[in-house]
């Protein structure tokens, strides 16, 4: 009786290896299939946060970080405030030499008007305000101590190469920053788990994260009553995303990062936006395959 006991209990747990082992594979091979007919380089990292399972396809190879940069940006400022060198509830006064041109909120400032510095973190990752991360960036300590902080946390291929010194041939040819998919993503996870500077900075770092205007890529194929943080990074021939996932069976996390794009289209069909949507709809189908959620019919209108 025991002998059958232990022939069930040993055949049920080779079934479910074999089952989970086909699975992360069968994940790999959709995510390779659809990179195919990609016209530039992808990389990707998937983790299951549950069971530490990975894909990784181009996962440590350098691109470019776009707008992602702002997340260690983010990091810089908290450990200067954990220092007690800055202070988060602390009023800065916005001047015109801090304007990059764009469409940002910050940017519409006139010379002289304050603002909270708790305020810029926020423009700076929800509606990625440029003016408002070369403005942190500079209060960080500039890229040179920003850096230093990666370099010495295990971060050996993020950087930051805009506007600092010694850094010129990178940003030659990875543009504001550098970074690999699963650098990045384990970034996220590590603020996901209170682990970056001091649990609260993690925490607080991490709520902006939640509170995400661009949301028409890889967010859009992910129920909106399921928690994400997220950020977003897009140049004319690179687009990329890092999305932690609170899912119902288990968080996951994900990073894509485009280089070398053909489309350096802006429009929501562009390869790359696309491509993000296409992934982020198969990691949820293959994490939640019993879930039913559908984006709403001509949501896409709104992309």
């Amino acid at each position: 009786m025991r002998a059958s006991y232990f022939l069930y209990c040993l055949l049920f747990s080779l079934i479910a290896f074999s089952c989970q082992h086909s699975g992360k594979n069968s994940l790999q091979d959709q995510l390779q299939e659809r990179i195919k007919s990609f016209r530039g380089d992808v990389g990707i990292y998937v983790k299951n946060l549950r069971n530490g399972e990975t894909v990784s396809i181009q996962a440590d190879s350098v691109f470019p970080t776009a707008s992602l940069v702002k997340v260690p940006i983010s990091i810089g400022i908290f450990s200067k405030i954990e220092a007690g060198e800055l202070d988060y509830h602390s009023t800065l006064t916005y001047r015109d030499s801090l304007l990059y041109e764009g469409e940002d909120i910050l940017g519409s400032f006139k010379d002289g008007e304050t603002i909270a510095l708790s305020k810029v973190l926020m423009l700076m990752i929800t509606t990625s305000d440029n003016t408002a991360s070369l403005w942190c960036q500079q209060l960080a300590g500039t890229g040179k101590a920003i850096n230093q902080w990666l370099e010495a946390n295990g971060y050996p291929h993020t950087r930051i190469n805009s506007r600092t010194p010694g850094r010129e041939a990178d940003r030659e040819k990875y543009g504001w920053g550098q970074t690999t998919p699963r650098e990045m993503a384990e970034l996220l996870v590590s603020l996901y788990e209170g682990k970056v500077i001091s649990k609260r900075a993690s925490e607080r770092i991490y709520r902006n994260l939640t509170r995400i205007y661009w949301d028409s890529e890889a967010l859009s194929q992910i129920p909106p009553h399921i928690q994400v943080a997220s950020k977003q990074g897009a140049v004319n021939q690179s687009r990329s995303e890092v999305v932690l996932v609170n899912a119902p069976h288990g968080d996951y996390v994900f990073c894509l990062i485009t280089k070398n794009q053909e489309d350096q289209s802006w429009s929501a069909d562009n390869e790359g936006f696309v491509l993000l949507r296409d992934v982020s709809r198969m990691i949820w189908n293959y994490y939640e395959p019993q879930s039913t959620w559908k984006p709403a019919d001509r949501i896409e209108e709104w992309y």
